[in-house]
Protein backbone atom coordinates (compact mmCIF):
# COMPACT_ATOMS: atom_id res chain seq x y z
CA UNK A 1 0.00 0.00 0.00
CA UNK A 2 1.32 3.42 -0.94
CA UNK A 3 3.06 5.43 2.35
CA UNK A 4 1.42 9.29 2.05
CA UNK A 5 3.46 11.78 3.53
CA UNK A 6 1.72 15.35 3.60
CA UNK A 7 4.17 18.13 4.54
CA UNK A 8 2.04 21.26 5.51
CA UNK A 9 0.00 18.77 7.40
CA UNK A 10 2.63 17.30 9.60
CA UNK A 11 3.65 21.25 10.13
CA UNK A 12 -0.26 22.19 11.01
CA UNK A 13 -0.51 19.40 13.20
CA UNK A 14 2.90 19.48 15.02
CA UNK A 15 4.14 23.14 14.64
CA UNK A 16 0.67 24.28 17.42
CA UNK A 17 1.90 21.91 19.96
CA UNK A 18 5.23 23.57 20.35
CA UNK A 19 4.38 27.12 20.20
CA UNK A 20 6.70 27.66 17.15
CA UNK A 21 3.57 29.55 14.93
CA UNK A 22 5.10 32.60 14.25
CA UNK A 23 8.62 31.00 13.20
CA UNK A 24 7.02 29.83 10.14
CA UNK A 25 6.44 31.79 7.06
CA UNK A 26 4.16 34.57 6.83
CA UNK A 27 2.04 33.20 3.89
CA UNK A 28 2.32 29.75 5.47
CA UNK A 29 0.88 31.14 8.44
CA UNK A 30 -2.24 32.81 6.69
CA UNK A 31 -3.22 29.90 4.78
CA UNK A 32 -3.34 27.68 8.21
CA UNK A 33 -3.04 29.41 11.26
CA UNK A 34 -4.42 33.10 10.91
CA UNK A 35 -7.96 33.52 11.48
CA UNK A 36 -10.49 35.76 9.43
CA UNK A 37 -13.82 36.25 10.62
CA UNK A 38 -13.83 38.62 7.21
CA UNK A 39 -15.60 37.15 3.70
CA UNK A 40 -12.55 37.46 1.73
CA UNK A 41 -11.21 35.02 -0.38
CA UNK A 42 -8.88 32.12 0.86
CA UNK A 43 -6.26 30.00 -0.76
CA UNK A 44 -4.82 26.77 0.63
CA UNK A 45 -2.33 24.42 -0.94
CA UNK A 46 -1.17 20.57 0.21
CA UNK A 47 1.96 19.44 -0.83
CA UNK A 48 2.15 15.36 -1.58
CA UNK A 49 4.71 12.74 -2.16
CA UNK A 50 4.35 8.90 -1.82
CA UNK A 51 5.61 6.08 -3.60
CA UNK A 52 4.60 2.57 -5.16
CA UNK A 53 7.16 -0.35 -7.02
CA UNK A 54 4.70 0.72 -10.30
CA UNK A 55 4.97 4.58 -10.27
CA UNK A 56 7.98 5.08 -8.18
CA UNK A 57 8.62 8.50 -6.44
CA UNK A 58 4.84 10.21 -6.72
CA UNK A 59 5.02 13.99 -6.09
CA UNK A 60 2.69 16.61 -6.30
CA UNK A 61 -0.19 18.74 -4.79
CA UNK A 62 -3.52 20.00 -4.72
CA UNK A 63 -4.85 23.59 -3.88
CA UNK A 64 -8.15 25.33 -2.81
CA UNK A 65 -9.26 28.64 -3.50
CA UNK A 66 -12.26 29.66 -1.79
CA UNK A 67 -14.56 33.00 -2.02
CA UNK A 68 -18.00 34.51 -1.66
CA UNK A 69 -19.94 35.68 -4.44
CA UNK A 70 -21.67 37.92 -2.49
CA UNK A 71 -20.18 38.99 0.83
CA UNK A 72 -23.00 41.35 1.75
CA UNK A 73 -25.48 38.57 2.51
CA UNK A 74 -25.03 35.78 4.75
CA UNK A 75 -27.12 32.93 2.57
CA UNK A 76 -24.83 32.71 0.08
CA UNK A 77 -22.62 29.28 0.09
CA UNK A 78 -18.56 29.15 -0.23
CA UNK A 79 -17.55 29.00 -3.93
CA UNK A 80 -14.46 27.59 -5.06
CA UNK A 81 -11.79 25.98 -7.40
CA UNK A 82 -9.66 22.60 -6.93
CA UNK A 83 -6.68 21.89 -8.49
CA UNK A 84 -4.58 18.83 -8.69
CA UNK A 85 -1.67 17.53 -9.96
CA UNK A 86 1.21 14.13 -9.50
CA UNK A 87 3.79 13.34 -11.89
CA UNK A 88 5.74 10.01 -10.85
CA UNK A 89 9.34 9.06 -12.01
CA UNK A 90 8.23 6.59 -14.45
CA UNK A 91 5.99 8.96 -16.39
CA UNK A 92 2.86 8.56 -15.14
CA UNK A 93 0.81 11.79 -14.37
CA UNK A 94 -3.17 13.61 -12.90
CA UNK A 95 -4.00 16.53 -13.46
CA UNK A 96 -7.72 17.31 -12.50
CA UNK A 97 -9.37 21.00 -12.13
CA UNK A 98 -12.65 21.54 -10.82
CA UNK A 99 -15.01 24.00 -9.53
CA UNK A 100 -18.28 24.81 -7.33
CA UNK A 101 -19.46 27.89 -7.71
CA UNK A 102 -22.91 29.41 -5.83
CA UNK A 103 -24.58 32.63 -7.30
CA UNK A 104 -25.71 34.95 -4.98
CA UNK A 105 -28.55 33.73 -2.45
CA UNK A 106 -27.54 30.59 -4.25
CA UNK A 107 -30.08 30.91 -7.15
CA UNK A 108 -28.04 29.17 -9.67
CA UNK A 109 -25.40 26.72 -8.89
CA UNK A 110 -22.92 25.06 -11.65
CA UNK A 111 -20.39 22.63 -11.00
CA UNK A 112 -17.75 22.06 -13.45
CA UNK A 113 -14.46 19.33 -13.96
CA UNK A 114 -11.68 18.10 -16.19
CA UNK A 115 -9.23 15.79 -15.58
CA UNK A 116 -6.65 13.88 -16.99
CA UNK A 117 -4.56 10.42 -15.60
CA UNK A 118 -2.03 8.45 -16.89
CA UNK A 119 -1.90 5.91 -14.82
CA UNK A 120 -1.71 2.17 -13.48
CA UNK A 121 -3.98 0.61 -11.30
CA UNK A 122 -5.01 -3.01 -10.21
CA UNK A 123 -7.88 -4.83 -12.47
CA UNK A 124 -9.74 -7.69 -9.78
CA UNK A 125 -12.23 -8.90 -11.86
CA UNK A 126 -16.56 -8.67 -11.98
CA UNK A 127 -18.31 -8.87 -8.61
CA UNK A 128 -18.79 -8.20 -5.12
CA UNK A 129 -16.52 -11.03 -4.30
CA UNK A 130 -13.28 -11.09 -6.11
CA UNK A 131 -9.88 -12.65 -5.10
CA UNK A 132 -6.67 -10.61 -4.31
CA UNK A 133 -4.76 -13.17 -5.83
CA UNK A 134 -6.77 -12.34 -9.46
CA UNK A 135 -5.00 -8.78 -9.00
CA UNK A 136 -4.20 -7.49 -12.80
CA UNK A 137 -2.23 -4.58 -13.03
CA UNK A 138 -3.15 -2.53 -16.12
CA UNK A 139 -2.09 0.62 -17.71
CA UNK A 140 -5.07 3.48 -18.03
CA UNK A 141 -5.53 6.60 -19.85
CA UNK A 142 -8.37 8.99 -18.91
CA UNK A 143 -9.68 12.51 -20.27
CA UNK A 144 -12.85 13.43 -18.47
CA UNK A 145 -15.02 16.58 -18.57
CA UNK A 146 -18.10 17.15 -16.72
CA UNK A 147 -20.35 20.21 -16.71
CA UNK A 148 -23.46 21.11 -14.30
CA UNK A 149 -26.22 23.74 -13.95
CA UNK A 150 -28.84 23.94 -12.01
CA UNK A 151 -31.54 26.21 -11.10
CA UNK A 152 -33.14 27.12 -7.63
CA UNK A 153 -37.29 27.05 -8.16
CA UNK A 154 -38.05 27.00 -4.60
CA UNK A 155 -35.92 27.62 -1.24
CA UNK A 156 -34.79 24.49 -1.21
CA UNK A 157 -35.50 22.39 -4.65
CA UNK A 158 -32.82 22.86 -7.99
CA UNK A 159 -33.29 21.25 -11.13
CA UNK A 160 -30.90 21.53 -14.00
CA UNK A 161 -28.75 19.49 -16.42
CA UNK A 162 -25.29 17.32 -16.42
CA UNK A 163 -23.30 16.69 -19.63
CA UNK A 164 -20.38 15.40 -20.20
CA UNK A 165 -17.94 12.80 -21.59
CA UNK A 166 -15.16 10.43 -21.18
CA UNK A 167 -12.35 8.63 -23.20
CA UNK A 168 -10.61 5.33 -21.36
CA UNK A 169 -7.64 3.59 -23.05
CA UNK A 170 -6.23 0.39 -21.36
CA UNK A 171 -3.39 -1.98 -21.54
CA UNK A 172 -2.36 -5.19 -19.96
CA UNK A 173 0.65 -6.43 -20.04
CA UNK A 174 -0.12 -10.02 -18.58
CA UNK A 175 -1.88 -12.59 -21.26
CA UNK A 176 -2.57 -14.61 -18.68
CA UNK A 177 -3.92 -12.42 -15.79
CA UNK A 178 -7.83 -12.23 -15.05
CA UNK A 179 -8.76 -9.08 -17.78
CA UNK A 180 -7.15 -11.37 -20.95
CA UNK A 181 -8.71 -14.62 -19.43
CA UNK A 182 -12.06 -13.31 -18.70
CA UNK A 183 -14.64 -13.10 -21.23
CA UNK A 184 -17.12 -11.85 -19.59
CA UNK A 185 -15.23 -9.02 -18.92
CA UNK A 186 -16.50 -5.83 -21.63
CA UNK A 187 -14.86 -3.04 -23.05
CA UNK A 188 -10.97 -3.84 -22.68
CA UNK A 189 -10.14 -1.42 -25.05
CA UNK A 190 -11.79 1.41 -23.62
CA UNK A 191 -13.82 3.72 -25.35
CA UNK A 192 -14.99 7.44 -25.82
CA UNK A 193 -18.61 8.42 -24.22
CA UNK A 194 -20.61 11.10 -23.96
CA UNK A 195 -23.36 11.84 -21.97
CA UNK A 196 -26.41 14.11 -21.22
CA UNK A 197 -29.22 14.13 -18.69
CA UNK A 198 -31.69 15.74 -15.99
CA UNK A 199 -30.72 16.42 -12.27
CA UNK A 200 -32.78 17.38 -9.33
CA UNK A 201 -31.55 18.14 -5.83
CA UNK A 202 -33.00 18.89 -2.19
CA UNK A 203 -30.74 20.72 -0.26
CA UNK A 204 -31.66 22.33 3.37
CA UNK A 205 -28.37 22.03 4.78
CA UNK A 206 -27.22 25.32 6.69
CA UNK A 207 -23.51 24.91 5.56
CA UNK A 208 -22.10 23.50 2.65
CA UNK A 209 -18.50 23.23 3.97
CA UNK A 210 -19.25 21.82 7.49
CA UNK A 211 -22.86 20.93 7.55
CA UNK A 212 -24.20 20.47 11.65
CA UNK A 213 -28.12 20.20 10.26
CA UNK A 214 -30.43 19.70 7.25
CA UNK A 215 -30.40 17.25 4.67
CA UNK A 216 -29.73 16.74 0.82
CA UNK A 217 -31.22 14.16 -2.06
CA UNK A 218 -28.80 14.57 -5.01
CA UNK A 219 -29.82 12.90 -8.34
CA UNK A 220 -28.98 13.03 -11.93
CA UNK A 221 -29.55 10.18 -14.90
CA UNK A 222 -26.76 10.39 -17.44
CA UNK A 223 -28.13 9.29 -20.70
CA UNK A 224 -24.74 7.49 -22.23
CA UNK A 225 -23.77 7.02 -25.84
CA UNK A 226 -20.29 5.70 -27.48
CA UNK A 227 -19.06 7.95 -30.06
CA UNK A 228 -16.41 6.42 -32.64
CA UNK A 229 -15.27 3.22 -33.99
CA UNK A 230 -14.40 1.87 -30.59
CA UNK A 231 -17.31 1.92 -28.51
CA UNK A 232 -20.66 0.92 -29.36
CA UNK A 233 -22.20 1.65 -25.73
CA UNK A 234 -25.37 2.86 -25.64
CA UNK A 235 -27.15 2.94 -21.83
CA UNK A 236 -27.25 5.07 -18.55
CA UNK A 237 -26.25 5.80 -15.23
CA UNK A 238 -28.75 6.59 -12.36
CA UNK A 239 -27.06 8.05 -9.27
CA UNK A 240 -28.95 8.95 -6.40
CA UNK A 241 -27.55 9.82 -2.70
CA UNK A 242 -29.21 11.35 0.49
CA UNK A 243 -27.80 13.04 3.73
CA UNK A 244 -29.05 14.12 6.83
CA UNK A 245 -27.25 15.78 9.41
CA UNK A 246 -28.30 16.09 13.24
CA UNK A 247 -26.81 18.82 15.55
CA UNK A 248 -26.50 16.88 18.54
CA UNK A 249 -24.79 19.66 20.75
CA UNK A 250 -22.57 22.63 19.97
CA UNK A 251 -19.94 20.04 19.34
CA UNK A 252 -21.30 16.89 18.21
CA UNK A 253 -22.94 16.40 14.65
CA UNK A 254 -24.37 13.28 13.67
CA UNK A 255 -24.05 12.37 9.71
CA UNK A 256 -25.91 10.05 7.67
CA UNK A 257 -25.27 8.99 4.43
CA UNK A 258 -26.74 6.31 2.14
CA UNK A 259 -25.90 6.44 -1.86
CA UNK A 260 -27.53 3.97 -4.72
CA UNK A 261 -25.73 3.77 -8.37
CA UNK A 262 -27.17 1.53 -11.29
CA UNK A 263 -26.26 1.45 -15.26
CA UNK A 264 -29.34 0.44 -16.93
CA UNK A 265 -28.78 -0.77 -21.15
CA UNK A 266 -27.64 -4.56 -22.08
CA UNK A 267 -24.09 -3.76 -22.37
CA UNK A 268 -21.89 -3.61 -19.06
CA UNK A 269 -18.08 -1.60 -19.64
CA UNK A 270 -15.99 -2.45 -16.82
CA UNK A 271 -14.82 0.93 -17.16
CA UNK A 272 -18.14 2.49 -16.62
CA UNK A 273 -19.38 -0.14 -13.49
CA UNK A 274 -19.86 1.46 -10.15
CA UNK A 275 -17.28 0.73 -7.88
CA UNK A 276 -16.75 0.09 -3.87
CA UNK A 277 -14.89 2.58 -1.60
CA UNK A 278 -13.21 5.93 -2.14
CA UNK A 279 -12.29 9.08 0.09
CA UNK A 280 -15.83 9.59 0.32
CA UNK A 281 -17.62 6.23 0.89
CA UNK A 282 -16.78 2.85 2.17
CA UNK A 283 -13.57 3.71 2.92
CA UNK A 284 -11.13 1.43 3.69
CA UNK A 285 -11.73 -0.62 0.51
CA UNK A 286 -9.28 -0.23 -3.04
CA UNK A 287 -11.02 1.56 -5.35
CA UNK A 288 -12.37 -1.07 -8.14
CA UNK A 289 -11.95 -3.94 -6.01
CA UNK A 290 -15.50 -4.72 -6.12
CA UNK A 291 -17.45 -3.16 -9.15
CA UNK A 292 -20.75 -4.20 -10.41
CA UNK A 293 -23.66 -2.76 -12.46
CA UNK A 294 -25.57 -1.87 -9.55
CA UNK A 295 -23.83 0.01 -5.61
CA UNK A 296 -25.48 -0.11 -2.47
CA UNK A 297 -23.68 1.74 0.30
CA UNK A 298 -24.51 4.10 3.46
CA UNK A 299 -22.21 5.51 6.16
CA UNK A 300 -23.23 7.59 9.34
CA UNK A 301 -20.30 9.50 10.86
CA UNK A 302 -20.26 11.16 14.52
CA UNK A 303 -17.81 14.47 14.30
CA UNK A 304 -16.82 15.75 17.57
CA UNK A 305 -15.21 19.81 17.18
CA UNK A 306 -13.12 19.33 20.05
CA UNK A 307 -11.82 23.86 19.55
CA UNK A 308 -12.63 26.31 16.45
CA UNK A 309 -9.31 24.31 14.72
CA UNK A 310 -9.06 20.98 15.50
CA UNK A 311 -11.65 17.89 15.42
CA UNK A 312 -12.12 13.73 15.23
CA UNK A 313 -14.69 11.86 13.85
CA UNK A 314 -15.73 8.29 13.40
CA UNK A 315 -17.48 6.53 11.26
CA UNK A 316 -18.82 2.68 10.12
CA UNK A 317 -20.89 2.07 7.32
CA UNK A 318 -21.63 -1.10 5.13
CA UNK A 319 -21.91 -1.93 1.17
CA UNK A 320 -21.91 -3.79 -1.69
CA UNK A 321 -22.10 -4.32 -5.69
CA UNK A 322 -24.54 -6.38 -7.49
CA UNK A 323 -25.70 -7.55 -10.81
CA UNK A 324 -29.29 -8.24 -11.05
CA UNK A 325 -29.96 -8.87 -6.79
CA UNK A 326 -29.52 -7.42 -3.67
CA UNK A 327 -28.27 -9.63 -0.98
CA UNK A 328 -28.24 -8.41 2.39
CA UNK A 329 -25.80 -11.42 3.21
CA UNK A 330 -23.09 -10.04 0.87
CA UNK A 331 -22.83 -5.88 2.25
CA UNK A 332 -19.57 -5.31 3.46
CA UNK A 333 -18.66 -3.67 6.69
CA UNK A 334 -16.42 -0.27 6.54
CA UNK A 335 -15.31 1.60 9.80
CA UNK A 336 -12.42 4.33 10.93
CA UNK A 337 -11.90 7.47 12.15
CA UNK A 338 -9.86 10.54 11.26
CA UNK A 339 -8.51 13.95 12.28
CA UNK A 340 -9.46 17.55 11.04
CA UNK A 341 -7.75 20.95 11.21
CA UNK A 342 -10.23 23.86 10.32
CA UNK A 343 -7.45 25.99 8.45
CA UNK A 344 -10.81 28.71 7.55
CA UNK A 345 -12.55 28.83 10.71
CA UNK A 346 -15.05 31.37 9.41
CA UNK A 347 -15.90 29.19 5.56
CA UNK A 348 -15.41 25.86 7.89
CA UNK A 349 -12.78 24.36 5.64
CA UNK A 350 -10.54 21.78 6.85
CA UNK A 351 -7.61 19.42 5.93
CA UNK A 352 -8.69 16.07 6.77
CA UNK A 353 -6.74 12.64 7.49
CA UNK A 354 -8.72 9.38 7.78
CA UNK A 355 -8.17 5.95 8.40
CA UNK A 356 -10.39 3.38 7.05
CA UNK A 357 -11.26 -0.17 7.57
CA UNK A 358 -12.99 -2.87 5.35
CA UNK A 359 -13.38 -6.57 5.49
CA UNK A 360 -11.17 -9.66 5.75
CA UNK A 361 -11.69 -12.05 2.87
CA UNK A 362 -10.59 -15.78 3.85
CA UNK A 363 -6.64 -15.82 3.01
CA UNK A 364 -6.52 -12.34 2.39
CA UNK A 365 -5.10 -9.45 5.02
CA UNK A 366 -7.78 -7.15 6.41
CA UNK A 367 -8.68 -4.45 3.91
CA UNK A 368 -7.71 -0.80 4.74
CA UNK A 369 -6.53 2.94 3.57
CA UNK A 370 -5.29 5.90 5.05
CA UNK A 371 -6.55 8.97 3.56
CA UNK A 372 -5.76 12.74 3.47
CA UNK A 373 -7.48 15.21 1.60
CA UNK A 374 -9.40 18.79 1.99
CA UNK A 375 -12.76 19.22 3.38
CA UNK A 376 -15.10 16.64 4.71
CA UNK A 377 -16.08 13.15 3.93
CA UNK A 378 -19.62 14.25 2.88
Amino acid sequence: MKKFITIILLSVLIQPVFGQVKLLPKFIRKMYFEKDTTKKASFVVLPVISSAPETGLEAGGSALYSFYTDTAGNDTRVSNIFAYATLTTKGQSRLNLSTSYWAPHNNYHFTGQAGYINFPFDFYGIGNNTRKADADRLGQKRVRVTFTGEKKISSNIYIGLVGGGYDYRFNDQESTGIFATDPGIEGKHGGTILYVGPTFIFDSRNNNTYTTKGSTLTSYFNIMNGVGGNSGYSGGFLNVEFTQFFALSKKFVLGFDIQSQNMTGSQSPFYLLPALGSDEMMRGYYNGRFRDRNLIAGQTELRYRMSERFGIVGFIGTGEVFNKEFSASQLKPNYGGGLRYFFDVQKGLSIRVDYGVGEKRPGESRQSGVYVGLGEAF
